[in-house]
């Protein structure tokens, strides 16, 4: 089974209340080959949501309590992304999924960039915090941009 960001699916749960539609990618969830998940309405956010990222580091610091994810007005929203990590990795745990296709530059779910914490759209190196705690327990994590092809062929 595989596991996959609902926005890419086409479900609009991005905090701005749109999706992240490939149709490829929602091929597979209507065959029933892929399951959607999205950590931060696992994490108890609803949709739309004021936008977020991570202070300080990337997902493997708020993990380790080295850094934190706000949102633009400034209040810390560190547990609930915590807190949907937890849960996205037991849904994982549950499904035996065998891959997990999150979307890149959320604070959630970047498995190689994610924005710097300025809310001025620049992106670093880093990963979210789903990606950094589904990493910590040896589940294998991409971005839609690295398996579209291959997600394709399945």
């Amino acid at each position: 089974m595989i596991l996959i960001s609902a926005c890419l699916a086409g479900l609009k749960v991005r905090y701005n209340g749109t999706d992240s539609l490939d149709e490829r990618i929602q091929k597979l969830v209507l065959e029933n080959k892929a399951v959607t998940v999205c950590p931060e309405l696992m994490g108890g956010f609803s949709t739309p949501r004021e936008p977020a990222e991570i202070v300080g580091g990337d997902g493997e610091d708020v993990l380790d309590g080295k850094a934190i994810v706000v949102e633009k007005s400034g209040r810390d929203v560190t547990e609930l992304y915590i807190k949907g990590a937890y849960a996205t990795l037991q849904k994982t745990l549950e499904l035996g999924a065998t891959m997990v296709v999150l979307k890149e530059y959320s604070p959630s779910c970047g498995s190689a960039m994610i924005y710097n914490g300025d809310f001025d759209g620049t992106k670093l190196v880093g990963a979210g915090v789903t990606t950094a705690l589904l990493r910590r327990n040896n589940i294998v994590v991409f971005s839609e941009e690295d398996v579209l092809d291959l997600l394709a062929e399945i």
